[in-house]
C-alpha cells in the first residue's frame, strides 16, 4: 500500500527522536534538521574593478535570524533572507588572478554588491536557504599506498563509504562520504521506506593521487600534520575504531573522550561520538586575524550560524568540547558543512599552509543567464574534464575552489559508484505492503 509522505516522515522522526534521546551516546541539534540517517557504516591580490569572461557567483542578500525552537524540517521560502556568495567578488577575484604578479592584502573596498539570484543550489529542500554549499575538502597523496591507506582509514576508522571514483590519465580521484553527494532527492528514495543515509547532499573527502607527482605532501606516519592552517576536520559519528585508525597509518594524539588523529594523508581529523545531520560537520581553520578571515568568508556568502553540536549536552561534558573561545562559526547554509575560525596561539606568526590540503570545495548556482564555463587565461585557474574551477586563497592560505552546480552534477553522476547509490529497503517495503 502507499504511504503519504507526511505520515512516513512523522513516523521516522518519532522513531529517531526516541532513539536519540534514550542514549547519551547519540544526539541531534534541534536547530539543524535531521535529514540524514544517523546510522551510517571539512595569493589573495588587490582586486581591481574589471570585466571578465569568468562566471560570477550568484548571490542572495541575507538577514540572519535565529528561532529558539524551529521545526525539525524547517524550510524557508522567504527570498529576502538568503545566504549570499558575492558574484562580483568571484568576478573580480579571477580578473585579479589573471594579471597579478604580487600578493597583497584584500580590503573591503575591493568587493562590490552581489547580483541577485533566482535559484538555490540543486533541488534539495534543505538547501533552499542558500545558492551555495561547502561540499567538502580535497586532499593530495603522494603514492598509491598512501591513497589506499587513506581510503581504508576512513572506511574502517570512521565508517565512511567510497561513493565516487575515476581515473583520468595519471590522476585517480576518490570521493569518501557518509552518503550520496548529489544535490537532489534520489529518484528511488521514498520517505518511510528508503534509508535516510541514502538521501542526497552529503559532504565528502576527495582524495587525489597523481602517479606522476614527485612531491611528498606528507611524510606517511609523521607525528604531526605538515602544516597548521587547517586545525582539523570535525566529524560527529555514531562510533569510530581507534585501532583501525592506527592500523592504517593514523597518528592518534588524543583519545580521551574524543579522538584527534592525523590521517594517512596529513589531514588532521577530530572525531566525536554523536549524531549530526551529516557526520562531516566543519573544517576548523587557524587564523592570524579571525576578524579578517571572517570578513573574507562573509564576502563569499558565508554567514554566522549557531555552533553545531552532535550530543545533547552541547559541549558541557567530556565527550564533546564546547565552542573554542573567540572562535567564529560560519556556513553558507545552516543545514550543511561549515567552517570554524580559530585564533592562532601566536598572533604574530602566520599559520603554515598544509601542502596535503588541495582545497575546500564550494558548489554554487551561477547567476541566471550567466555561462558556467569559461576560457583558461591565467595560472592558478585550472581545467577539469567538464569546466574550469575558480580558485582563490583565504587569509590563512587555505585554497578554495568554486564549481558550478551544473559541472558538479555532471561529474558526480558520471563518477558515481553504483553500489553506493540510493536503494530501497526490500524488507521494509515487504513489511509495509
Amino acid at each position: 500500500m502507499q504511504i503519504s509522505p507526511s505520515f512516513s516522515l512523522f513516523n521516522i522522526l518519532c522513531v529517531e527522536t526516541l532513539f536519540l534521546f534514550t542514549t547519551d551516546a547519540f544526539s541531534f541539534s534541534p536547530t539543524r534538521p535531521v535529514f540524514f540517517h544517523p546510522n551510517y557504516k571539512q595569493m589573495m591580490t588587490t582586486i581591481p574593478h574589471s570585466s571578465s569572461v569568468f562566471p560570477r557567483l550568484a548571490a542572495r542578500s541575507s538577514k540572519h535570524q535565529h528561532d529558539e525552537s524551529p521545526p525539525l524540517f524547517q524550510v524557508s521560502h522567504d527570498k529576502k533572507s538568503r545566504r549570499s556568495i558575492l558574484s562580483h567578488t568571484a568576478h573580480t577575484l579571477i580578473a585579479a588572478l589573471a594579471g597579478a604578479t604580487t600578493a597583497t592584502t584584500v580590503t573591503n573596498d575591493t568587493f562590490h554588491n552581489p547580483l541577485a539570484a533566482n535559484a538555490m543550489v540543486g533541488s534539495l529542500p534543505e538547501y533552499s536557504d542558500s545558492n551555495a554549499v561547502l561540499q567538502g575538502i580535497t586532499v593530495q597523496v603522494s603514492d598509491s599506498y598512501q591513497q589506499n591507506e587513506m581510503i581504508a582509514f576512513l572506511e574502517d576508522g570512521f565508517g565512511m563509504t567510497k561513493v565516487r571514483q575515476r581515473t583520468q590519465g595519471s590522476v585517480t580521484d576518490t570521493w569518501m562520504a557518509f552518503g550520496p553527494e548529489q544535490m537532489s532527492i534520489p529518484s528511488d528514495w521514498a520517505p518511510g521506506v528508503s534509508s535516510l543515509s541514502t538521501y542526497g547532499g552529503h559532504a565528502s573527502i576527495h582524495i587525489r593521487y597523481d602517479s606522476q607527482t614527485t612531491e611528498a605532501f606528507y611524510s606517511f606516519g609523521a607525528n604531526e600534520a605538515p602544516g597548521d592552517n587547517i586545525a582539523y576536520l570535525q566529524m560527529g559519528v555514531p562510533n569510530y575504531r581507534i585501532s583501525q585508525m592506527v592500523r592504517h597509518g593514523g597518528n592518534v594524539y588524543n583519545g580521551y573522550g574524543i579522538v584527534e588523529v592525523v590521517s594517512p594523508s596529513g589531514l588532521p581529523i577530530r572525531g566525536v561520538i554523536g549524531i549530526s545531520p551529516d557526520p562531516i560537520m566543519f573544517v576548523a581553520i587557524s587564523c592570524q586575524n579571525v576578524k579578517q578571515s571572517q570578513d573574507f568568508y562573509q564576502q563569499l556568502g558565508f554567514v554566522p550560524q549557531e555552533y553545531p553540536y552532535c550530543r545533547p549536552n552541547k559541549g558541557m561534558g567530556q565527550f564533546e568540547p564546547p565552542q573554542p573561545k573567540n572562535s567564529v562559526y560560519l556556513a553558507p547554509s545552516k543545514n550543511g558543512m561549515g567552517i570554524l575560525l580559530l585564533q592562532a596561539l601566536n598572533k604574530k606568526v602566520t599559520p603554515k599552509p598544509n601542502p596535503a590540503i588541495q582545497s575546500l570545495n564550494i558548489v554554487y548556482q551561477p547567476t541566471v543567464g550567466e555561462a558556467s564555463t569559461s576560457t583558461n587565461v591565467a595560472d592558478g585557474i585550472s581545467n577539469n574534464d567538464d569546466d574550469e574551477l575558480l580558485r582563490v586563497k583565504d587569509p590563512s592560505s587555505v585554497p578554495i575552489t568554486f564549481e558550478p552546480i551544473g559541472s558538479f552534477s555532471r561529474v558526480e553522476q558520471r563518477t558515481r559508484i553504483a553500489s553506493t547509490t540510493t536503494t530501497t529497503t526490500t524488507t521494509t517495503t515487504a513489511m509495509i505492503s
